[in-house]
């Protein structure tokens, strides 16, 4: 077993990696950005290393630095984790040029299956079934445009590099190809440094399945069992599997087969991801499941084959990295029971699940289920990495059980000021289309009203108990008890018994022997959580939970980024709901859209320009 490991990354995946190499008695050595001094990640490391300013491309991105700070500690090896360097062939060749242990695939394998166009060429001449589309080096705008009018619509755009939704975009008429095409490639050369697409048919009722395989440098290749990831926003997962609903075994034979052959194709080792689409139209059927793309790293879901195996996946890596043979052969690989795993995201899904940045003044997840983290309450959520800041994992002995803990823990998550999906989460989790197991990647679109409702006022007995603290707080009452009990009318004639007792800073209230939501204070905030939701009384605002606000006339980022598209110019006349600037947070692209039919009086951003949460971007004057 290699003596130390550097892990080149951050947030919850580095921490993860610390506990098991702890476990082994390897000893970690943690990097961080000056965004990150006070992470978790950096205190749960034997030794940790400043390598930069807050932006990725300064810090986290730099290998020189990760090399060098590898060096200085004496590091035997290096983990990437998964997302920055951790499929970037030239970061794996040099760590292996510099006497390192690459603790992933070789470089050749990366390379083999970096590029999604070479990757399903690659896969074609490997016997592997791949999804119909085009895949040719022209990259010339009227070449694709061509190309997906034959192919017909709608198609999807998909950057050549990276994942994780980034660079992707679905188009379903002619005329929004070009646009579509500008923004994908864009985003594409901001997150990976490479603008090159390639188009695919869009299967109309798509199944994501992907397979997780593993292999050694003694020449086994074996793999553990399938994951469904089909309920996904903008092409990011939400909520993850295993195994996948309605997997028949002989469509599960086809599939890990074929998983198997991709990995030995390229002469894998280490941990990675065949990552297939299915068309869900008539279940899941042998012959119509597709490959799509290799992750050629660890993947964001990978606790829930952990749970279903019984496996330590991180360990498998450590171990095949320091030359050991795979722990288990094929036959000896069993799946028990069912996972789910749920990505809570920093985010406001009433906004448009526009980013949501801040300090965590309140951060309290179930303690009954896996957690996997990289925040902590006092710590705060920046703008400059994914939004990504827990995920919740259980398992079950059935998929129903498993659905049900999983909807319970998202309803008790409890963060704030910083807005969470931990609502819409749970109300996914009680659909009852996701419970029929039937969900494919357009579940959440829709099913839009029913996940996302309106934003509406908090719940009676919420705003009572923060109320009642209000009240309680300014009368000078702490932690002496209430007695007796108060009636009041509420939406009809009976009275309404309310039992108020304070306990510190915190009320709680029981309305007709019932008890109803703890109210919370929080700073100057009087704050109730419902069904993981906060529902905050006089609380401050908060970055992220406003959509492309007005002011005057004008239009205000709705979270702290940079300037990357300016689509109009002063004097131009404008519709209601036209484009206007695009805003990049948390390696995503949000653009911000005319409220009201006018003219650009005056943009005030340029392209390139970092701005802050509020900032007035573009003034516009209405026409009557």
């Amino acid at each position: 077993m290699i003596e130390s490991v550097l892990i080149a990354n951050r947030g919850e995946i580095a921490c993860r990696i610390i506990k098991t190499a702890r476990r082994l008695g390897v000893r970690t050595i943690a990097v961080y950005s000056e965004a990150d001094a006070g992470a978790p990640h950096v205190r749960l490391a034997d030794e940790a290393v400043l390598i930069g300013p807050a932006p990725a491309r300064e810090s986290y991105l730099v290998a020189d630095r990760i090399l060098a700070a590898a060096k200085a500690t004496g590091a035997a090896a290096i983990h990437p984790g998964y997302g920055f360097l951790s499929e970037n062939a030239q970061f794996a060749q040099a760590v292996i040029d510099a006497g390192l242990v690459w603790v992933g695939p070789p470089p050749s394998a990366i390379l083999a299956m970096g590029l999604k166009d070479a990757a399903k060429a690659l896969m074609q001449k490997a016997g592997v079934p791949v999804t119909p589309g085009y895949l040719g080096q022209d990259q010339d705008p009227e070449r694709l445009r061509r190309e997906a009018d034959a192919i017909g619509y709608p198609v999807l755009i998909k950057a050549v590099a990276g994942g994780g939704g980034k660079g992707m975009r679905k188009v379903e008429r002619g005329e929004d190809f070009d646009a579509a095409l500008t923004s994908c490639r864009r985003e594409a050369a901001a997150s990976f440094g490479d603008d090159r697409v390639l188009i695919e048919k869009y299967i109309t009722r798509p199944r994501h399945i992907e397979v997780q395989v593993f292999a050694d440098r003694h020449g086994q290749v074996v793999h553990l069992f399938e994951r469904d990831c089909s309920v996904q926003r903008r092409h990011q997962k939400v909520i993850e599997e295993a195994p996948a609903p309605g997997m028949t075994q002989a469509a599960r034979a086809a599939v890990t087969e074929a998983a198997v052959r991709a990995a030995r194709a390229v002469n894998y080792e280490g941990a990675g991801t065949i990552e297939f689409i299915a068309d869900g139209s008539e279940g899941l059927q042998p012959d119509r499941i597709w490959f799509m793309e290799m992750n050629t790293r660890l993947q964001v879901e990978h606790p829930v084959t952990e749970k279903v195996t019984g496996q330590d996946l991180v360990e498998w890596q450590l171990r095949v990295a320091s030359g050991e043979p795979l722990p288990l052969k094929q036959d000896e690989i069993t799946l028990t029971g069912w996972a789910m795993e749920a990505r809570l995201y920093a985010e406001s899904p009433e906004a448009g699940f526009l980013p949501s940045t801040g300090p965590l003044r309140r951060f309290r997840l179930p303690h009954d289920v896996r957690i996997d983290t990289g925040v902590e309450e006092g710590g705060e959520v920046t703008p400059f990495y994914d939004p990504m800041i827990a995920k919740l994992i259980v398992s079950g002995p059935t998929r129903q059980a498993a659905a049900r803990r999983l909807a319970k823990a998202c309803r008790a998550v409890e963060v704030y000021p910083v807005k969470t999906n931990a609502g819409f989460l749970a109300r996914v989790l009680d659909h009852p289309d996701f419970l029929s197991g039937t969900a494919d990647t357009g579940f959440i679109e829709r099913h839009a009203e029913a996940l996302v409702p309106a934003a509406a006022a908090p719940p009676a007995a919420a705003q009572q108990a923060a109320a009642r603290l209000r009240v309680a707080r300014s009368a000078g009452v702490s932690a002496d008890p209430w007695r007796g009990a108060v009636g009041f009318r509420i939406g009809g004639p009976r009275p309404i018994v309310v039992a108020l007792k304070a306990r510190d800073e915190i009320l709680q209230v029981t309305i007709d022997d019932q008890p109803a939501p703890e109210a919370v204070l929080i700073d100057d905030a009087y704050v109730a959580f419902v069904d993981g939701e906060a529902h905050g009384f006089g609380e401050p605002r908060v970055s992220g939970a406003l959509d492309g606000g007005v002011a005057g006339g004008g239009v205000l980022s709705p979270m702290p980024g940079k300037v990357v598209a300016l689509l109009v110019e002063a004097g131009a006349s404008v519709e209601l709901g036209q484009p206007l600037i695009t805003v990049e947070a948390m390696k995503m692209e949000h653009t911000l859209t005319a409220p009201v039919a006018g003219v650009v009086a005056e943009a005030l951003a340029r392209v390139g320009d970092q701005v802050t949460e509020g900032q007035l971007l573009v003034r516009l004057e209405k026409v009557d």
